[in-house]
């Protein structure tokens, strides 16, 4: 890749696209880390509820753990519990046992989400490079990747929240993207995920932004439960995570990762026109 300084703006094509993994590439509905603080909390005698434990879903895991014992309902109960709010002591104790629990989780939650190896064909075929970033530390990675690879999925570039000094919504892990599939300018790079803090990621970084609704983290369903779910509560949910997304300045809301194709020739035809992904930072 040749490089000179230019005041031209981007008009090339899309060069790569940055996938999140839970609830966005593996794991339909973000099942084995939301199950996994439950359980953790649940062993420490505090009880949290799975809205709860999404509720900051795509950060870093230890800070996740911070932010729930943070919350009013956690920090009443703990204190009540053991007569002292959880300090960093506590944060530490409840990552240890989640990182382990973590590890038997992606076990269970590695299926590959529908559409998405042939989107991922697709994507190389026109010569699109695919990263990844994840809210996962690398002991974690070192179980999903080669299970998703078993499956037919491996990305080009995985990077996770221990590989930078902080996480999402921080733009270091696409910014280690970038440099590692040799990209740029980050206009010519698209973030796909499935939480609010994956938007704020790619638009901190300088991208265009995707957010996922049926598969992901917001709607909190498996395939299966999702398909008997009634039709117009499905809608419903939709619309809501939509709205989130919309809220959070995404430039694009597709139901899952599969559904990416479109847009990419839509970004593709803004590039070509001198846009810039905007709103963003």
């Amino acid at each position: 890749m040749s490089l000179s300084v230019s005041k031209n703006r981007y008009s090339g094509p899309v060069q790569a696209v940055v996938l999140d993994w839970a609830g966005t590439v593996v794991d339909h509905g973000c099942m084995g880390p939301a199950a996994v603080f439950v359980e953790v909390f649940k062993e420490r005698g505090i009880e949290i509820s799975a809205q709860e434990a999404r509720k900051f879903m795509g950060v870093e895991k230890k800070e996740h753990i911070q932010k729930l014992c943070a919350l009013d309902s956690v920090s009443k109960a703990w204190q009540e519990k053991y007569g002292a709010l959880p300090g960093q002591i506590e944060v530490d104790k409840l990552y240890e046992r989640t990182a382990r629990l973590m590890g038997e989780a992606i076990c269970k939650h590695g299926d590959l989400i529908g559409g998405v190896v042939p989107t991922v064909q697709a994507l190389r075929d026109m010569d699109i490079k695919i990263g990844s970033s994840t809210g996962y530390v690398k002991e974690m990675m070192d179980v999903l990747v080669p299970i998703a690879r078993d499956k037919g999925y491996a990305p080009d570039a995985v990077f996770c929240s221990s590989d930078v000094p902080q996480g999402r919504p921080f733009p270091w892990m696409c910014y280690l993207n970038a440099i590692a599939l040799g990209v740029y300018p980050m206009a010519a790079m698209v973030k796909v995920g499935d939480t609010i803090a994956d938007i704020q990621e790619g638009l901190n970084a300088g991208m265009w932004t995707v957010g996922i609704t049926r598969t992901g983290n917001e709607m909190g369903l498996t395939l299966e439960d999702l398909e008997v779910l009634d039709p117009g509560v499905r809608r419903a949910k939709i619309q809501t995570i939509t709205k989130a997304f919309k809220a959070a300045n995404a430039h694009y809301v597709l139901e899952q990762a599969g559904d990416l194709l479109p847009v990419i020739q839509e970004i593709n035809r803004r590039l070509a026109h001198g846009e810039m992904p905007p709103g963003v930072c």
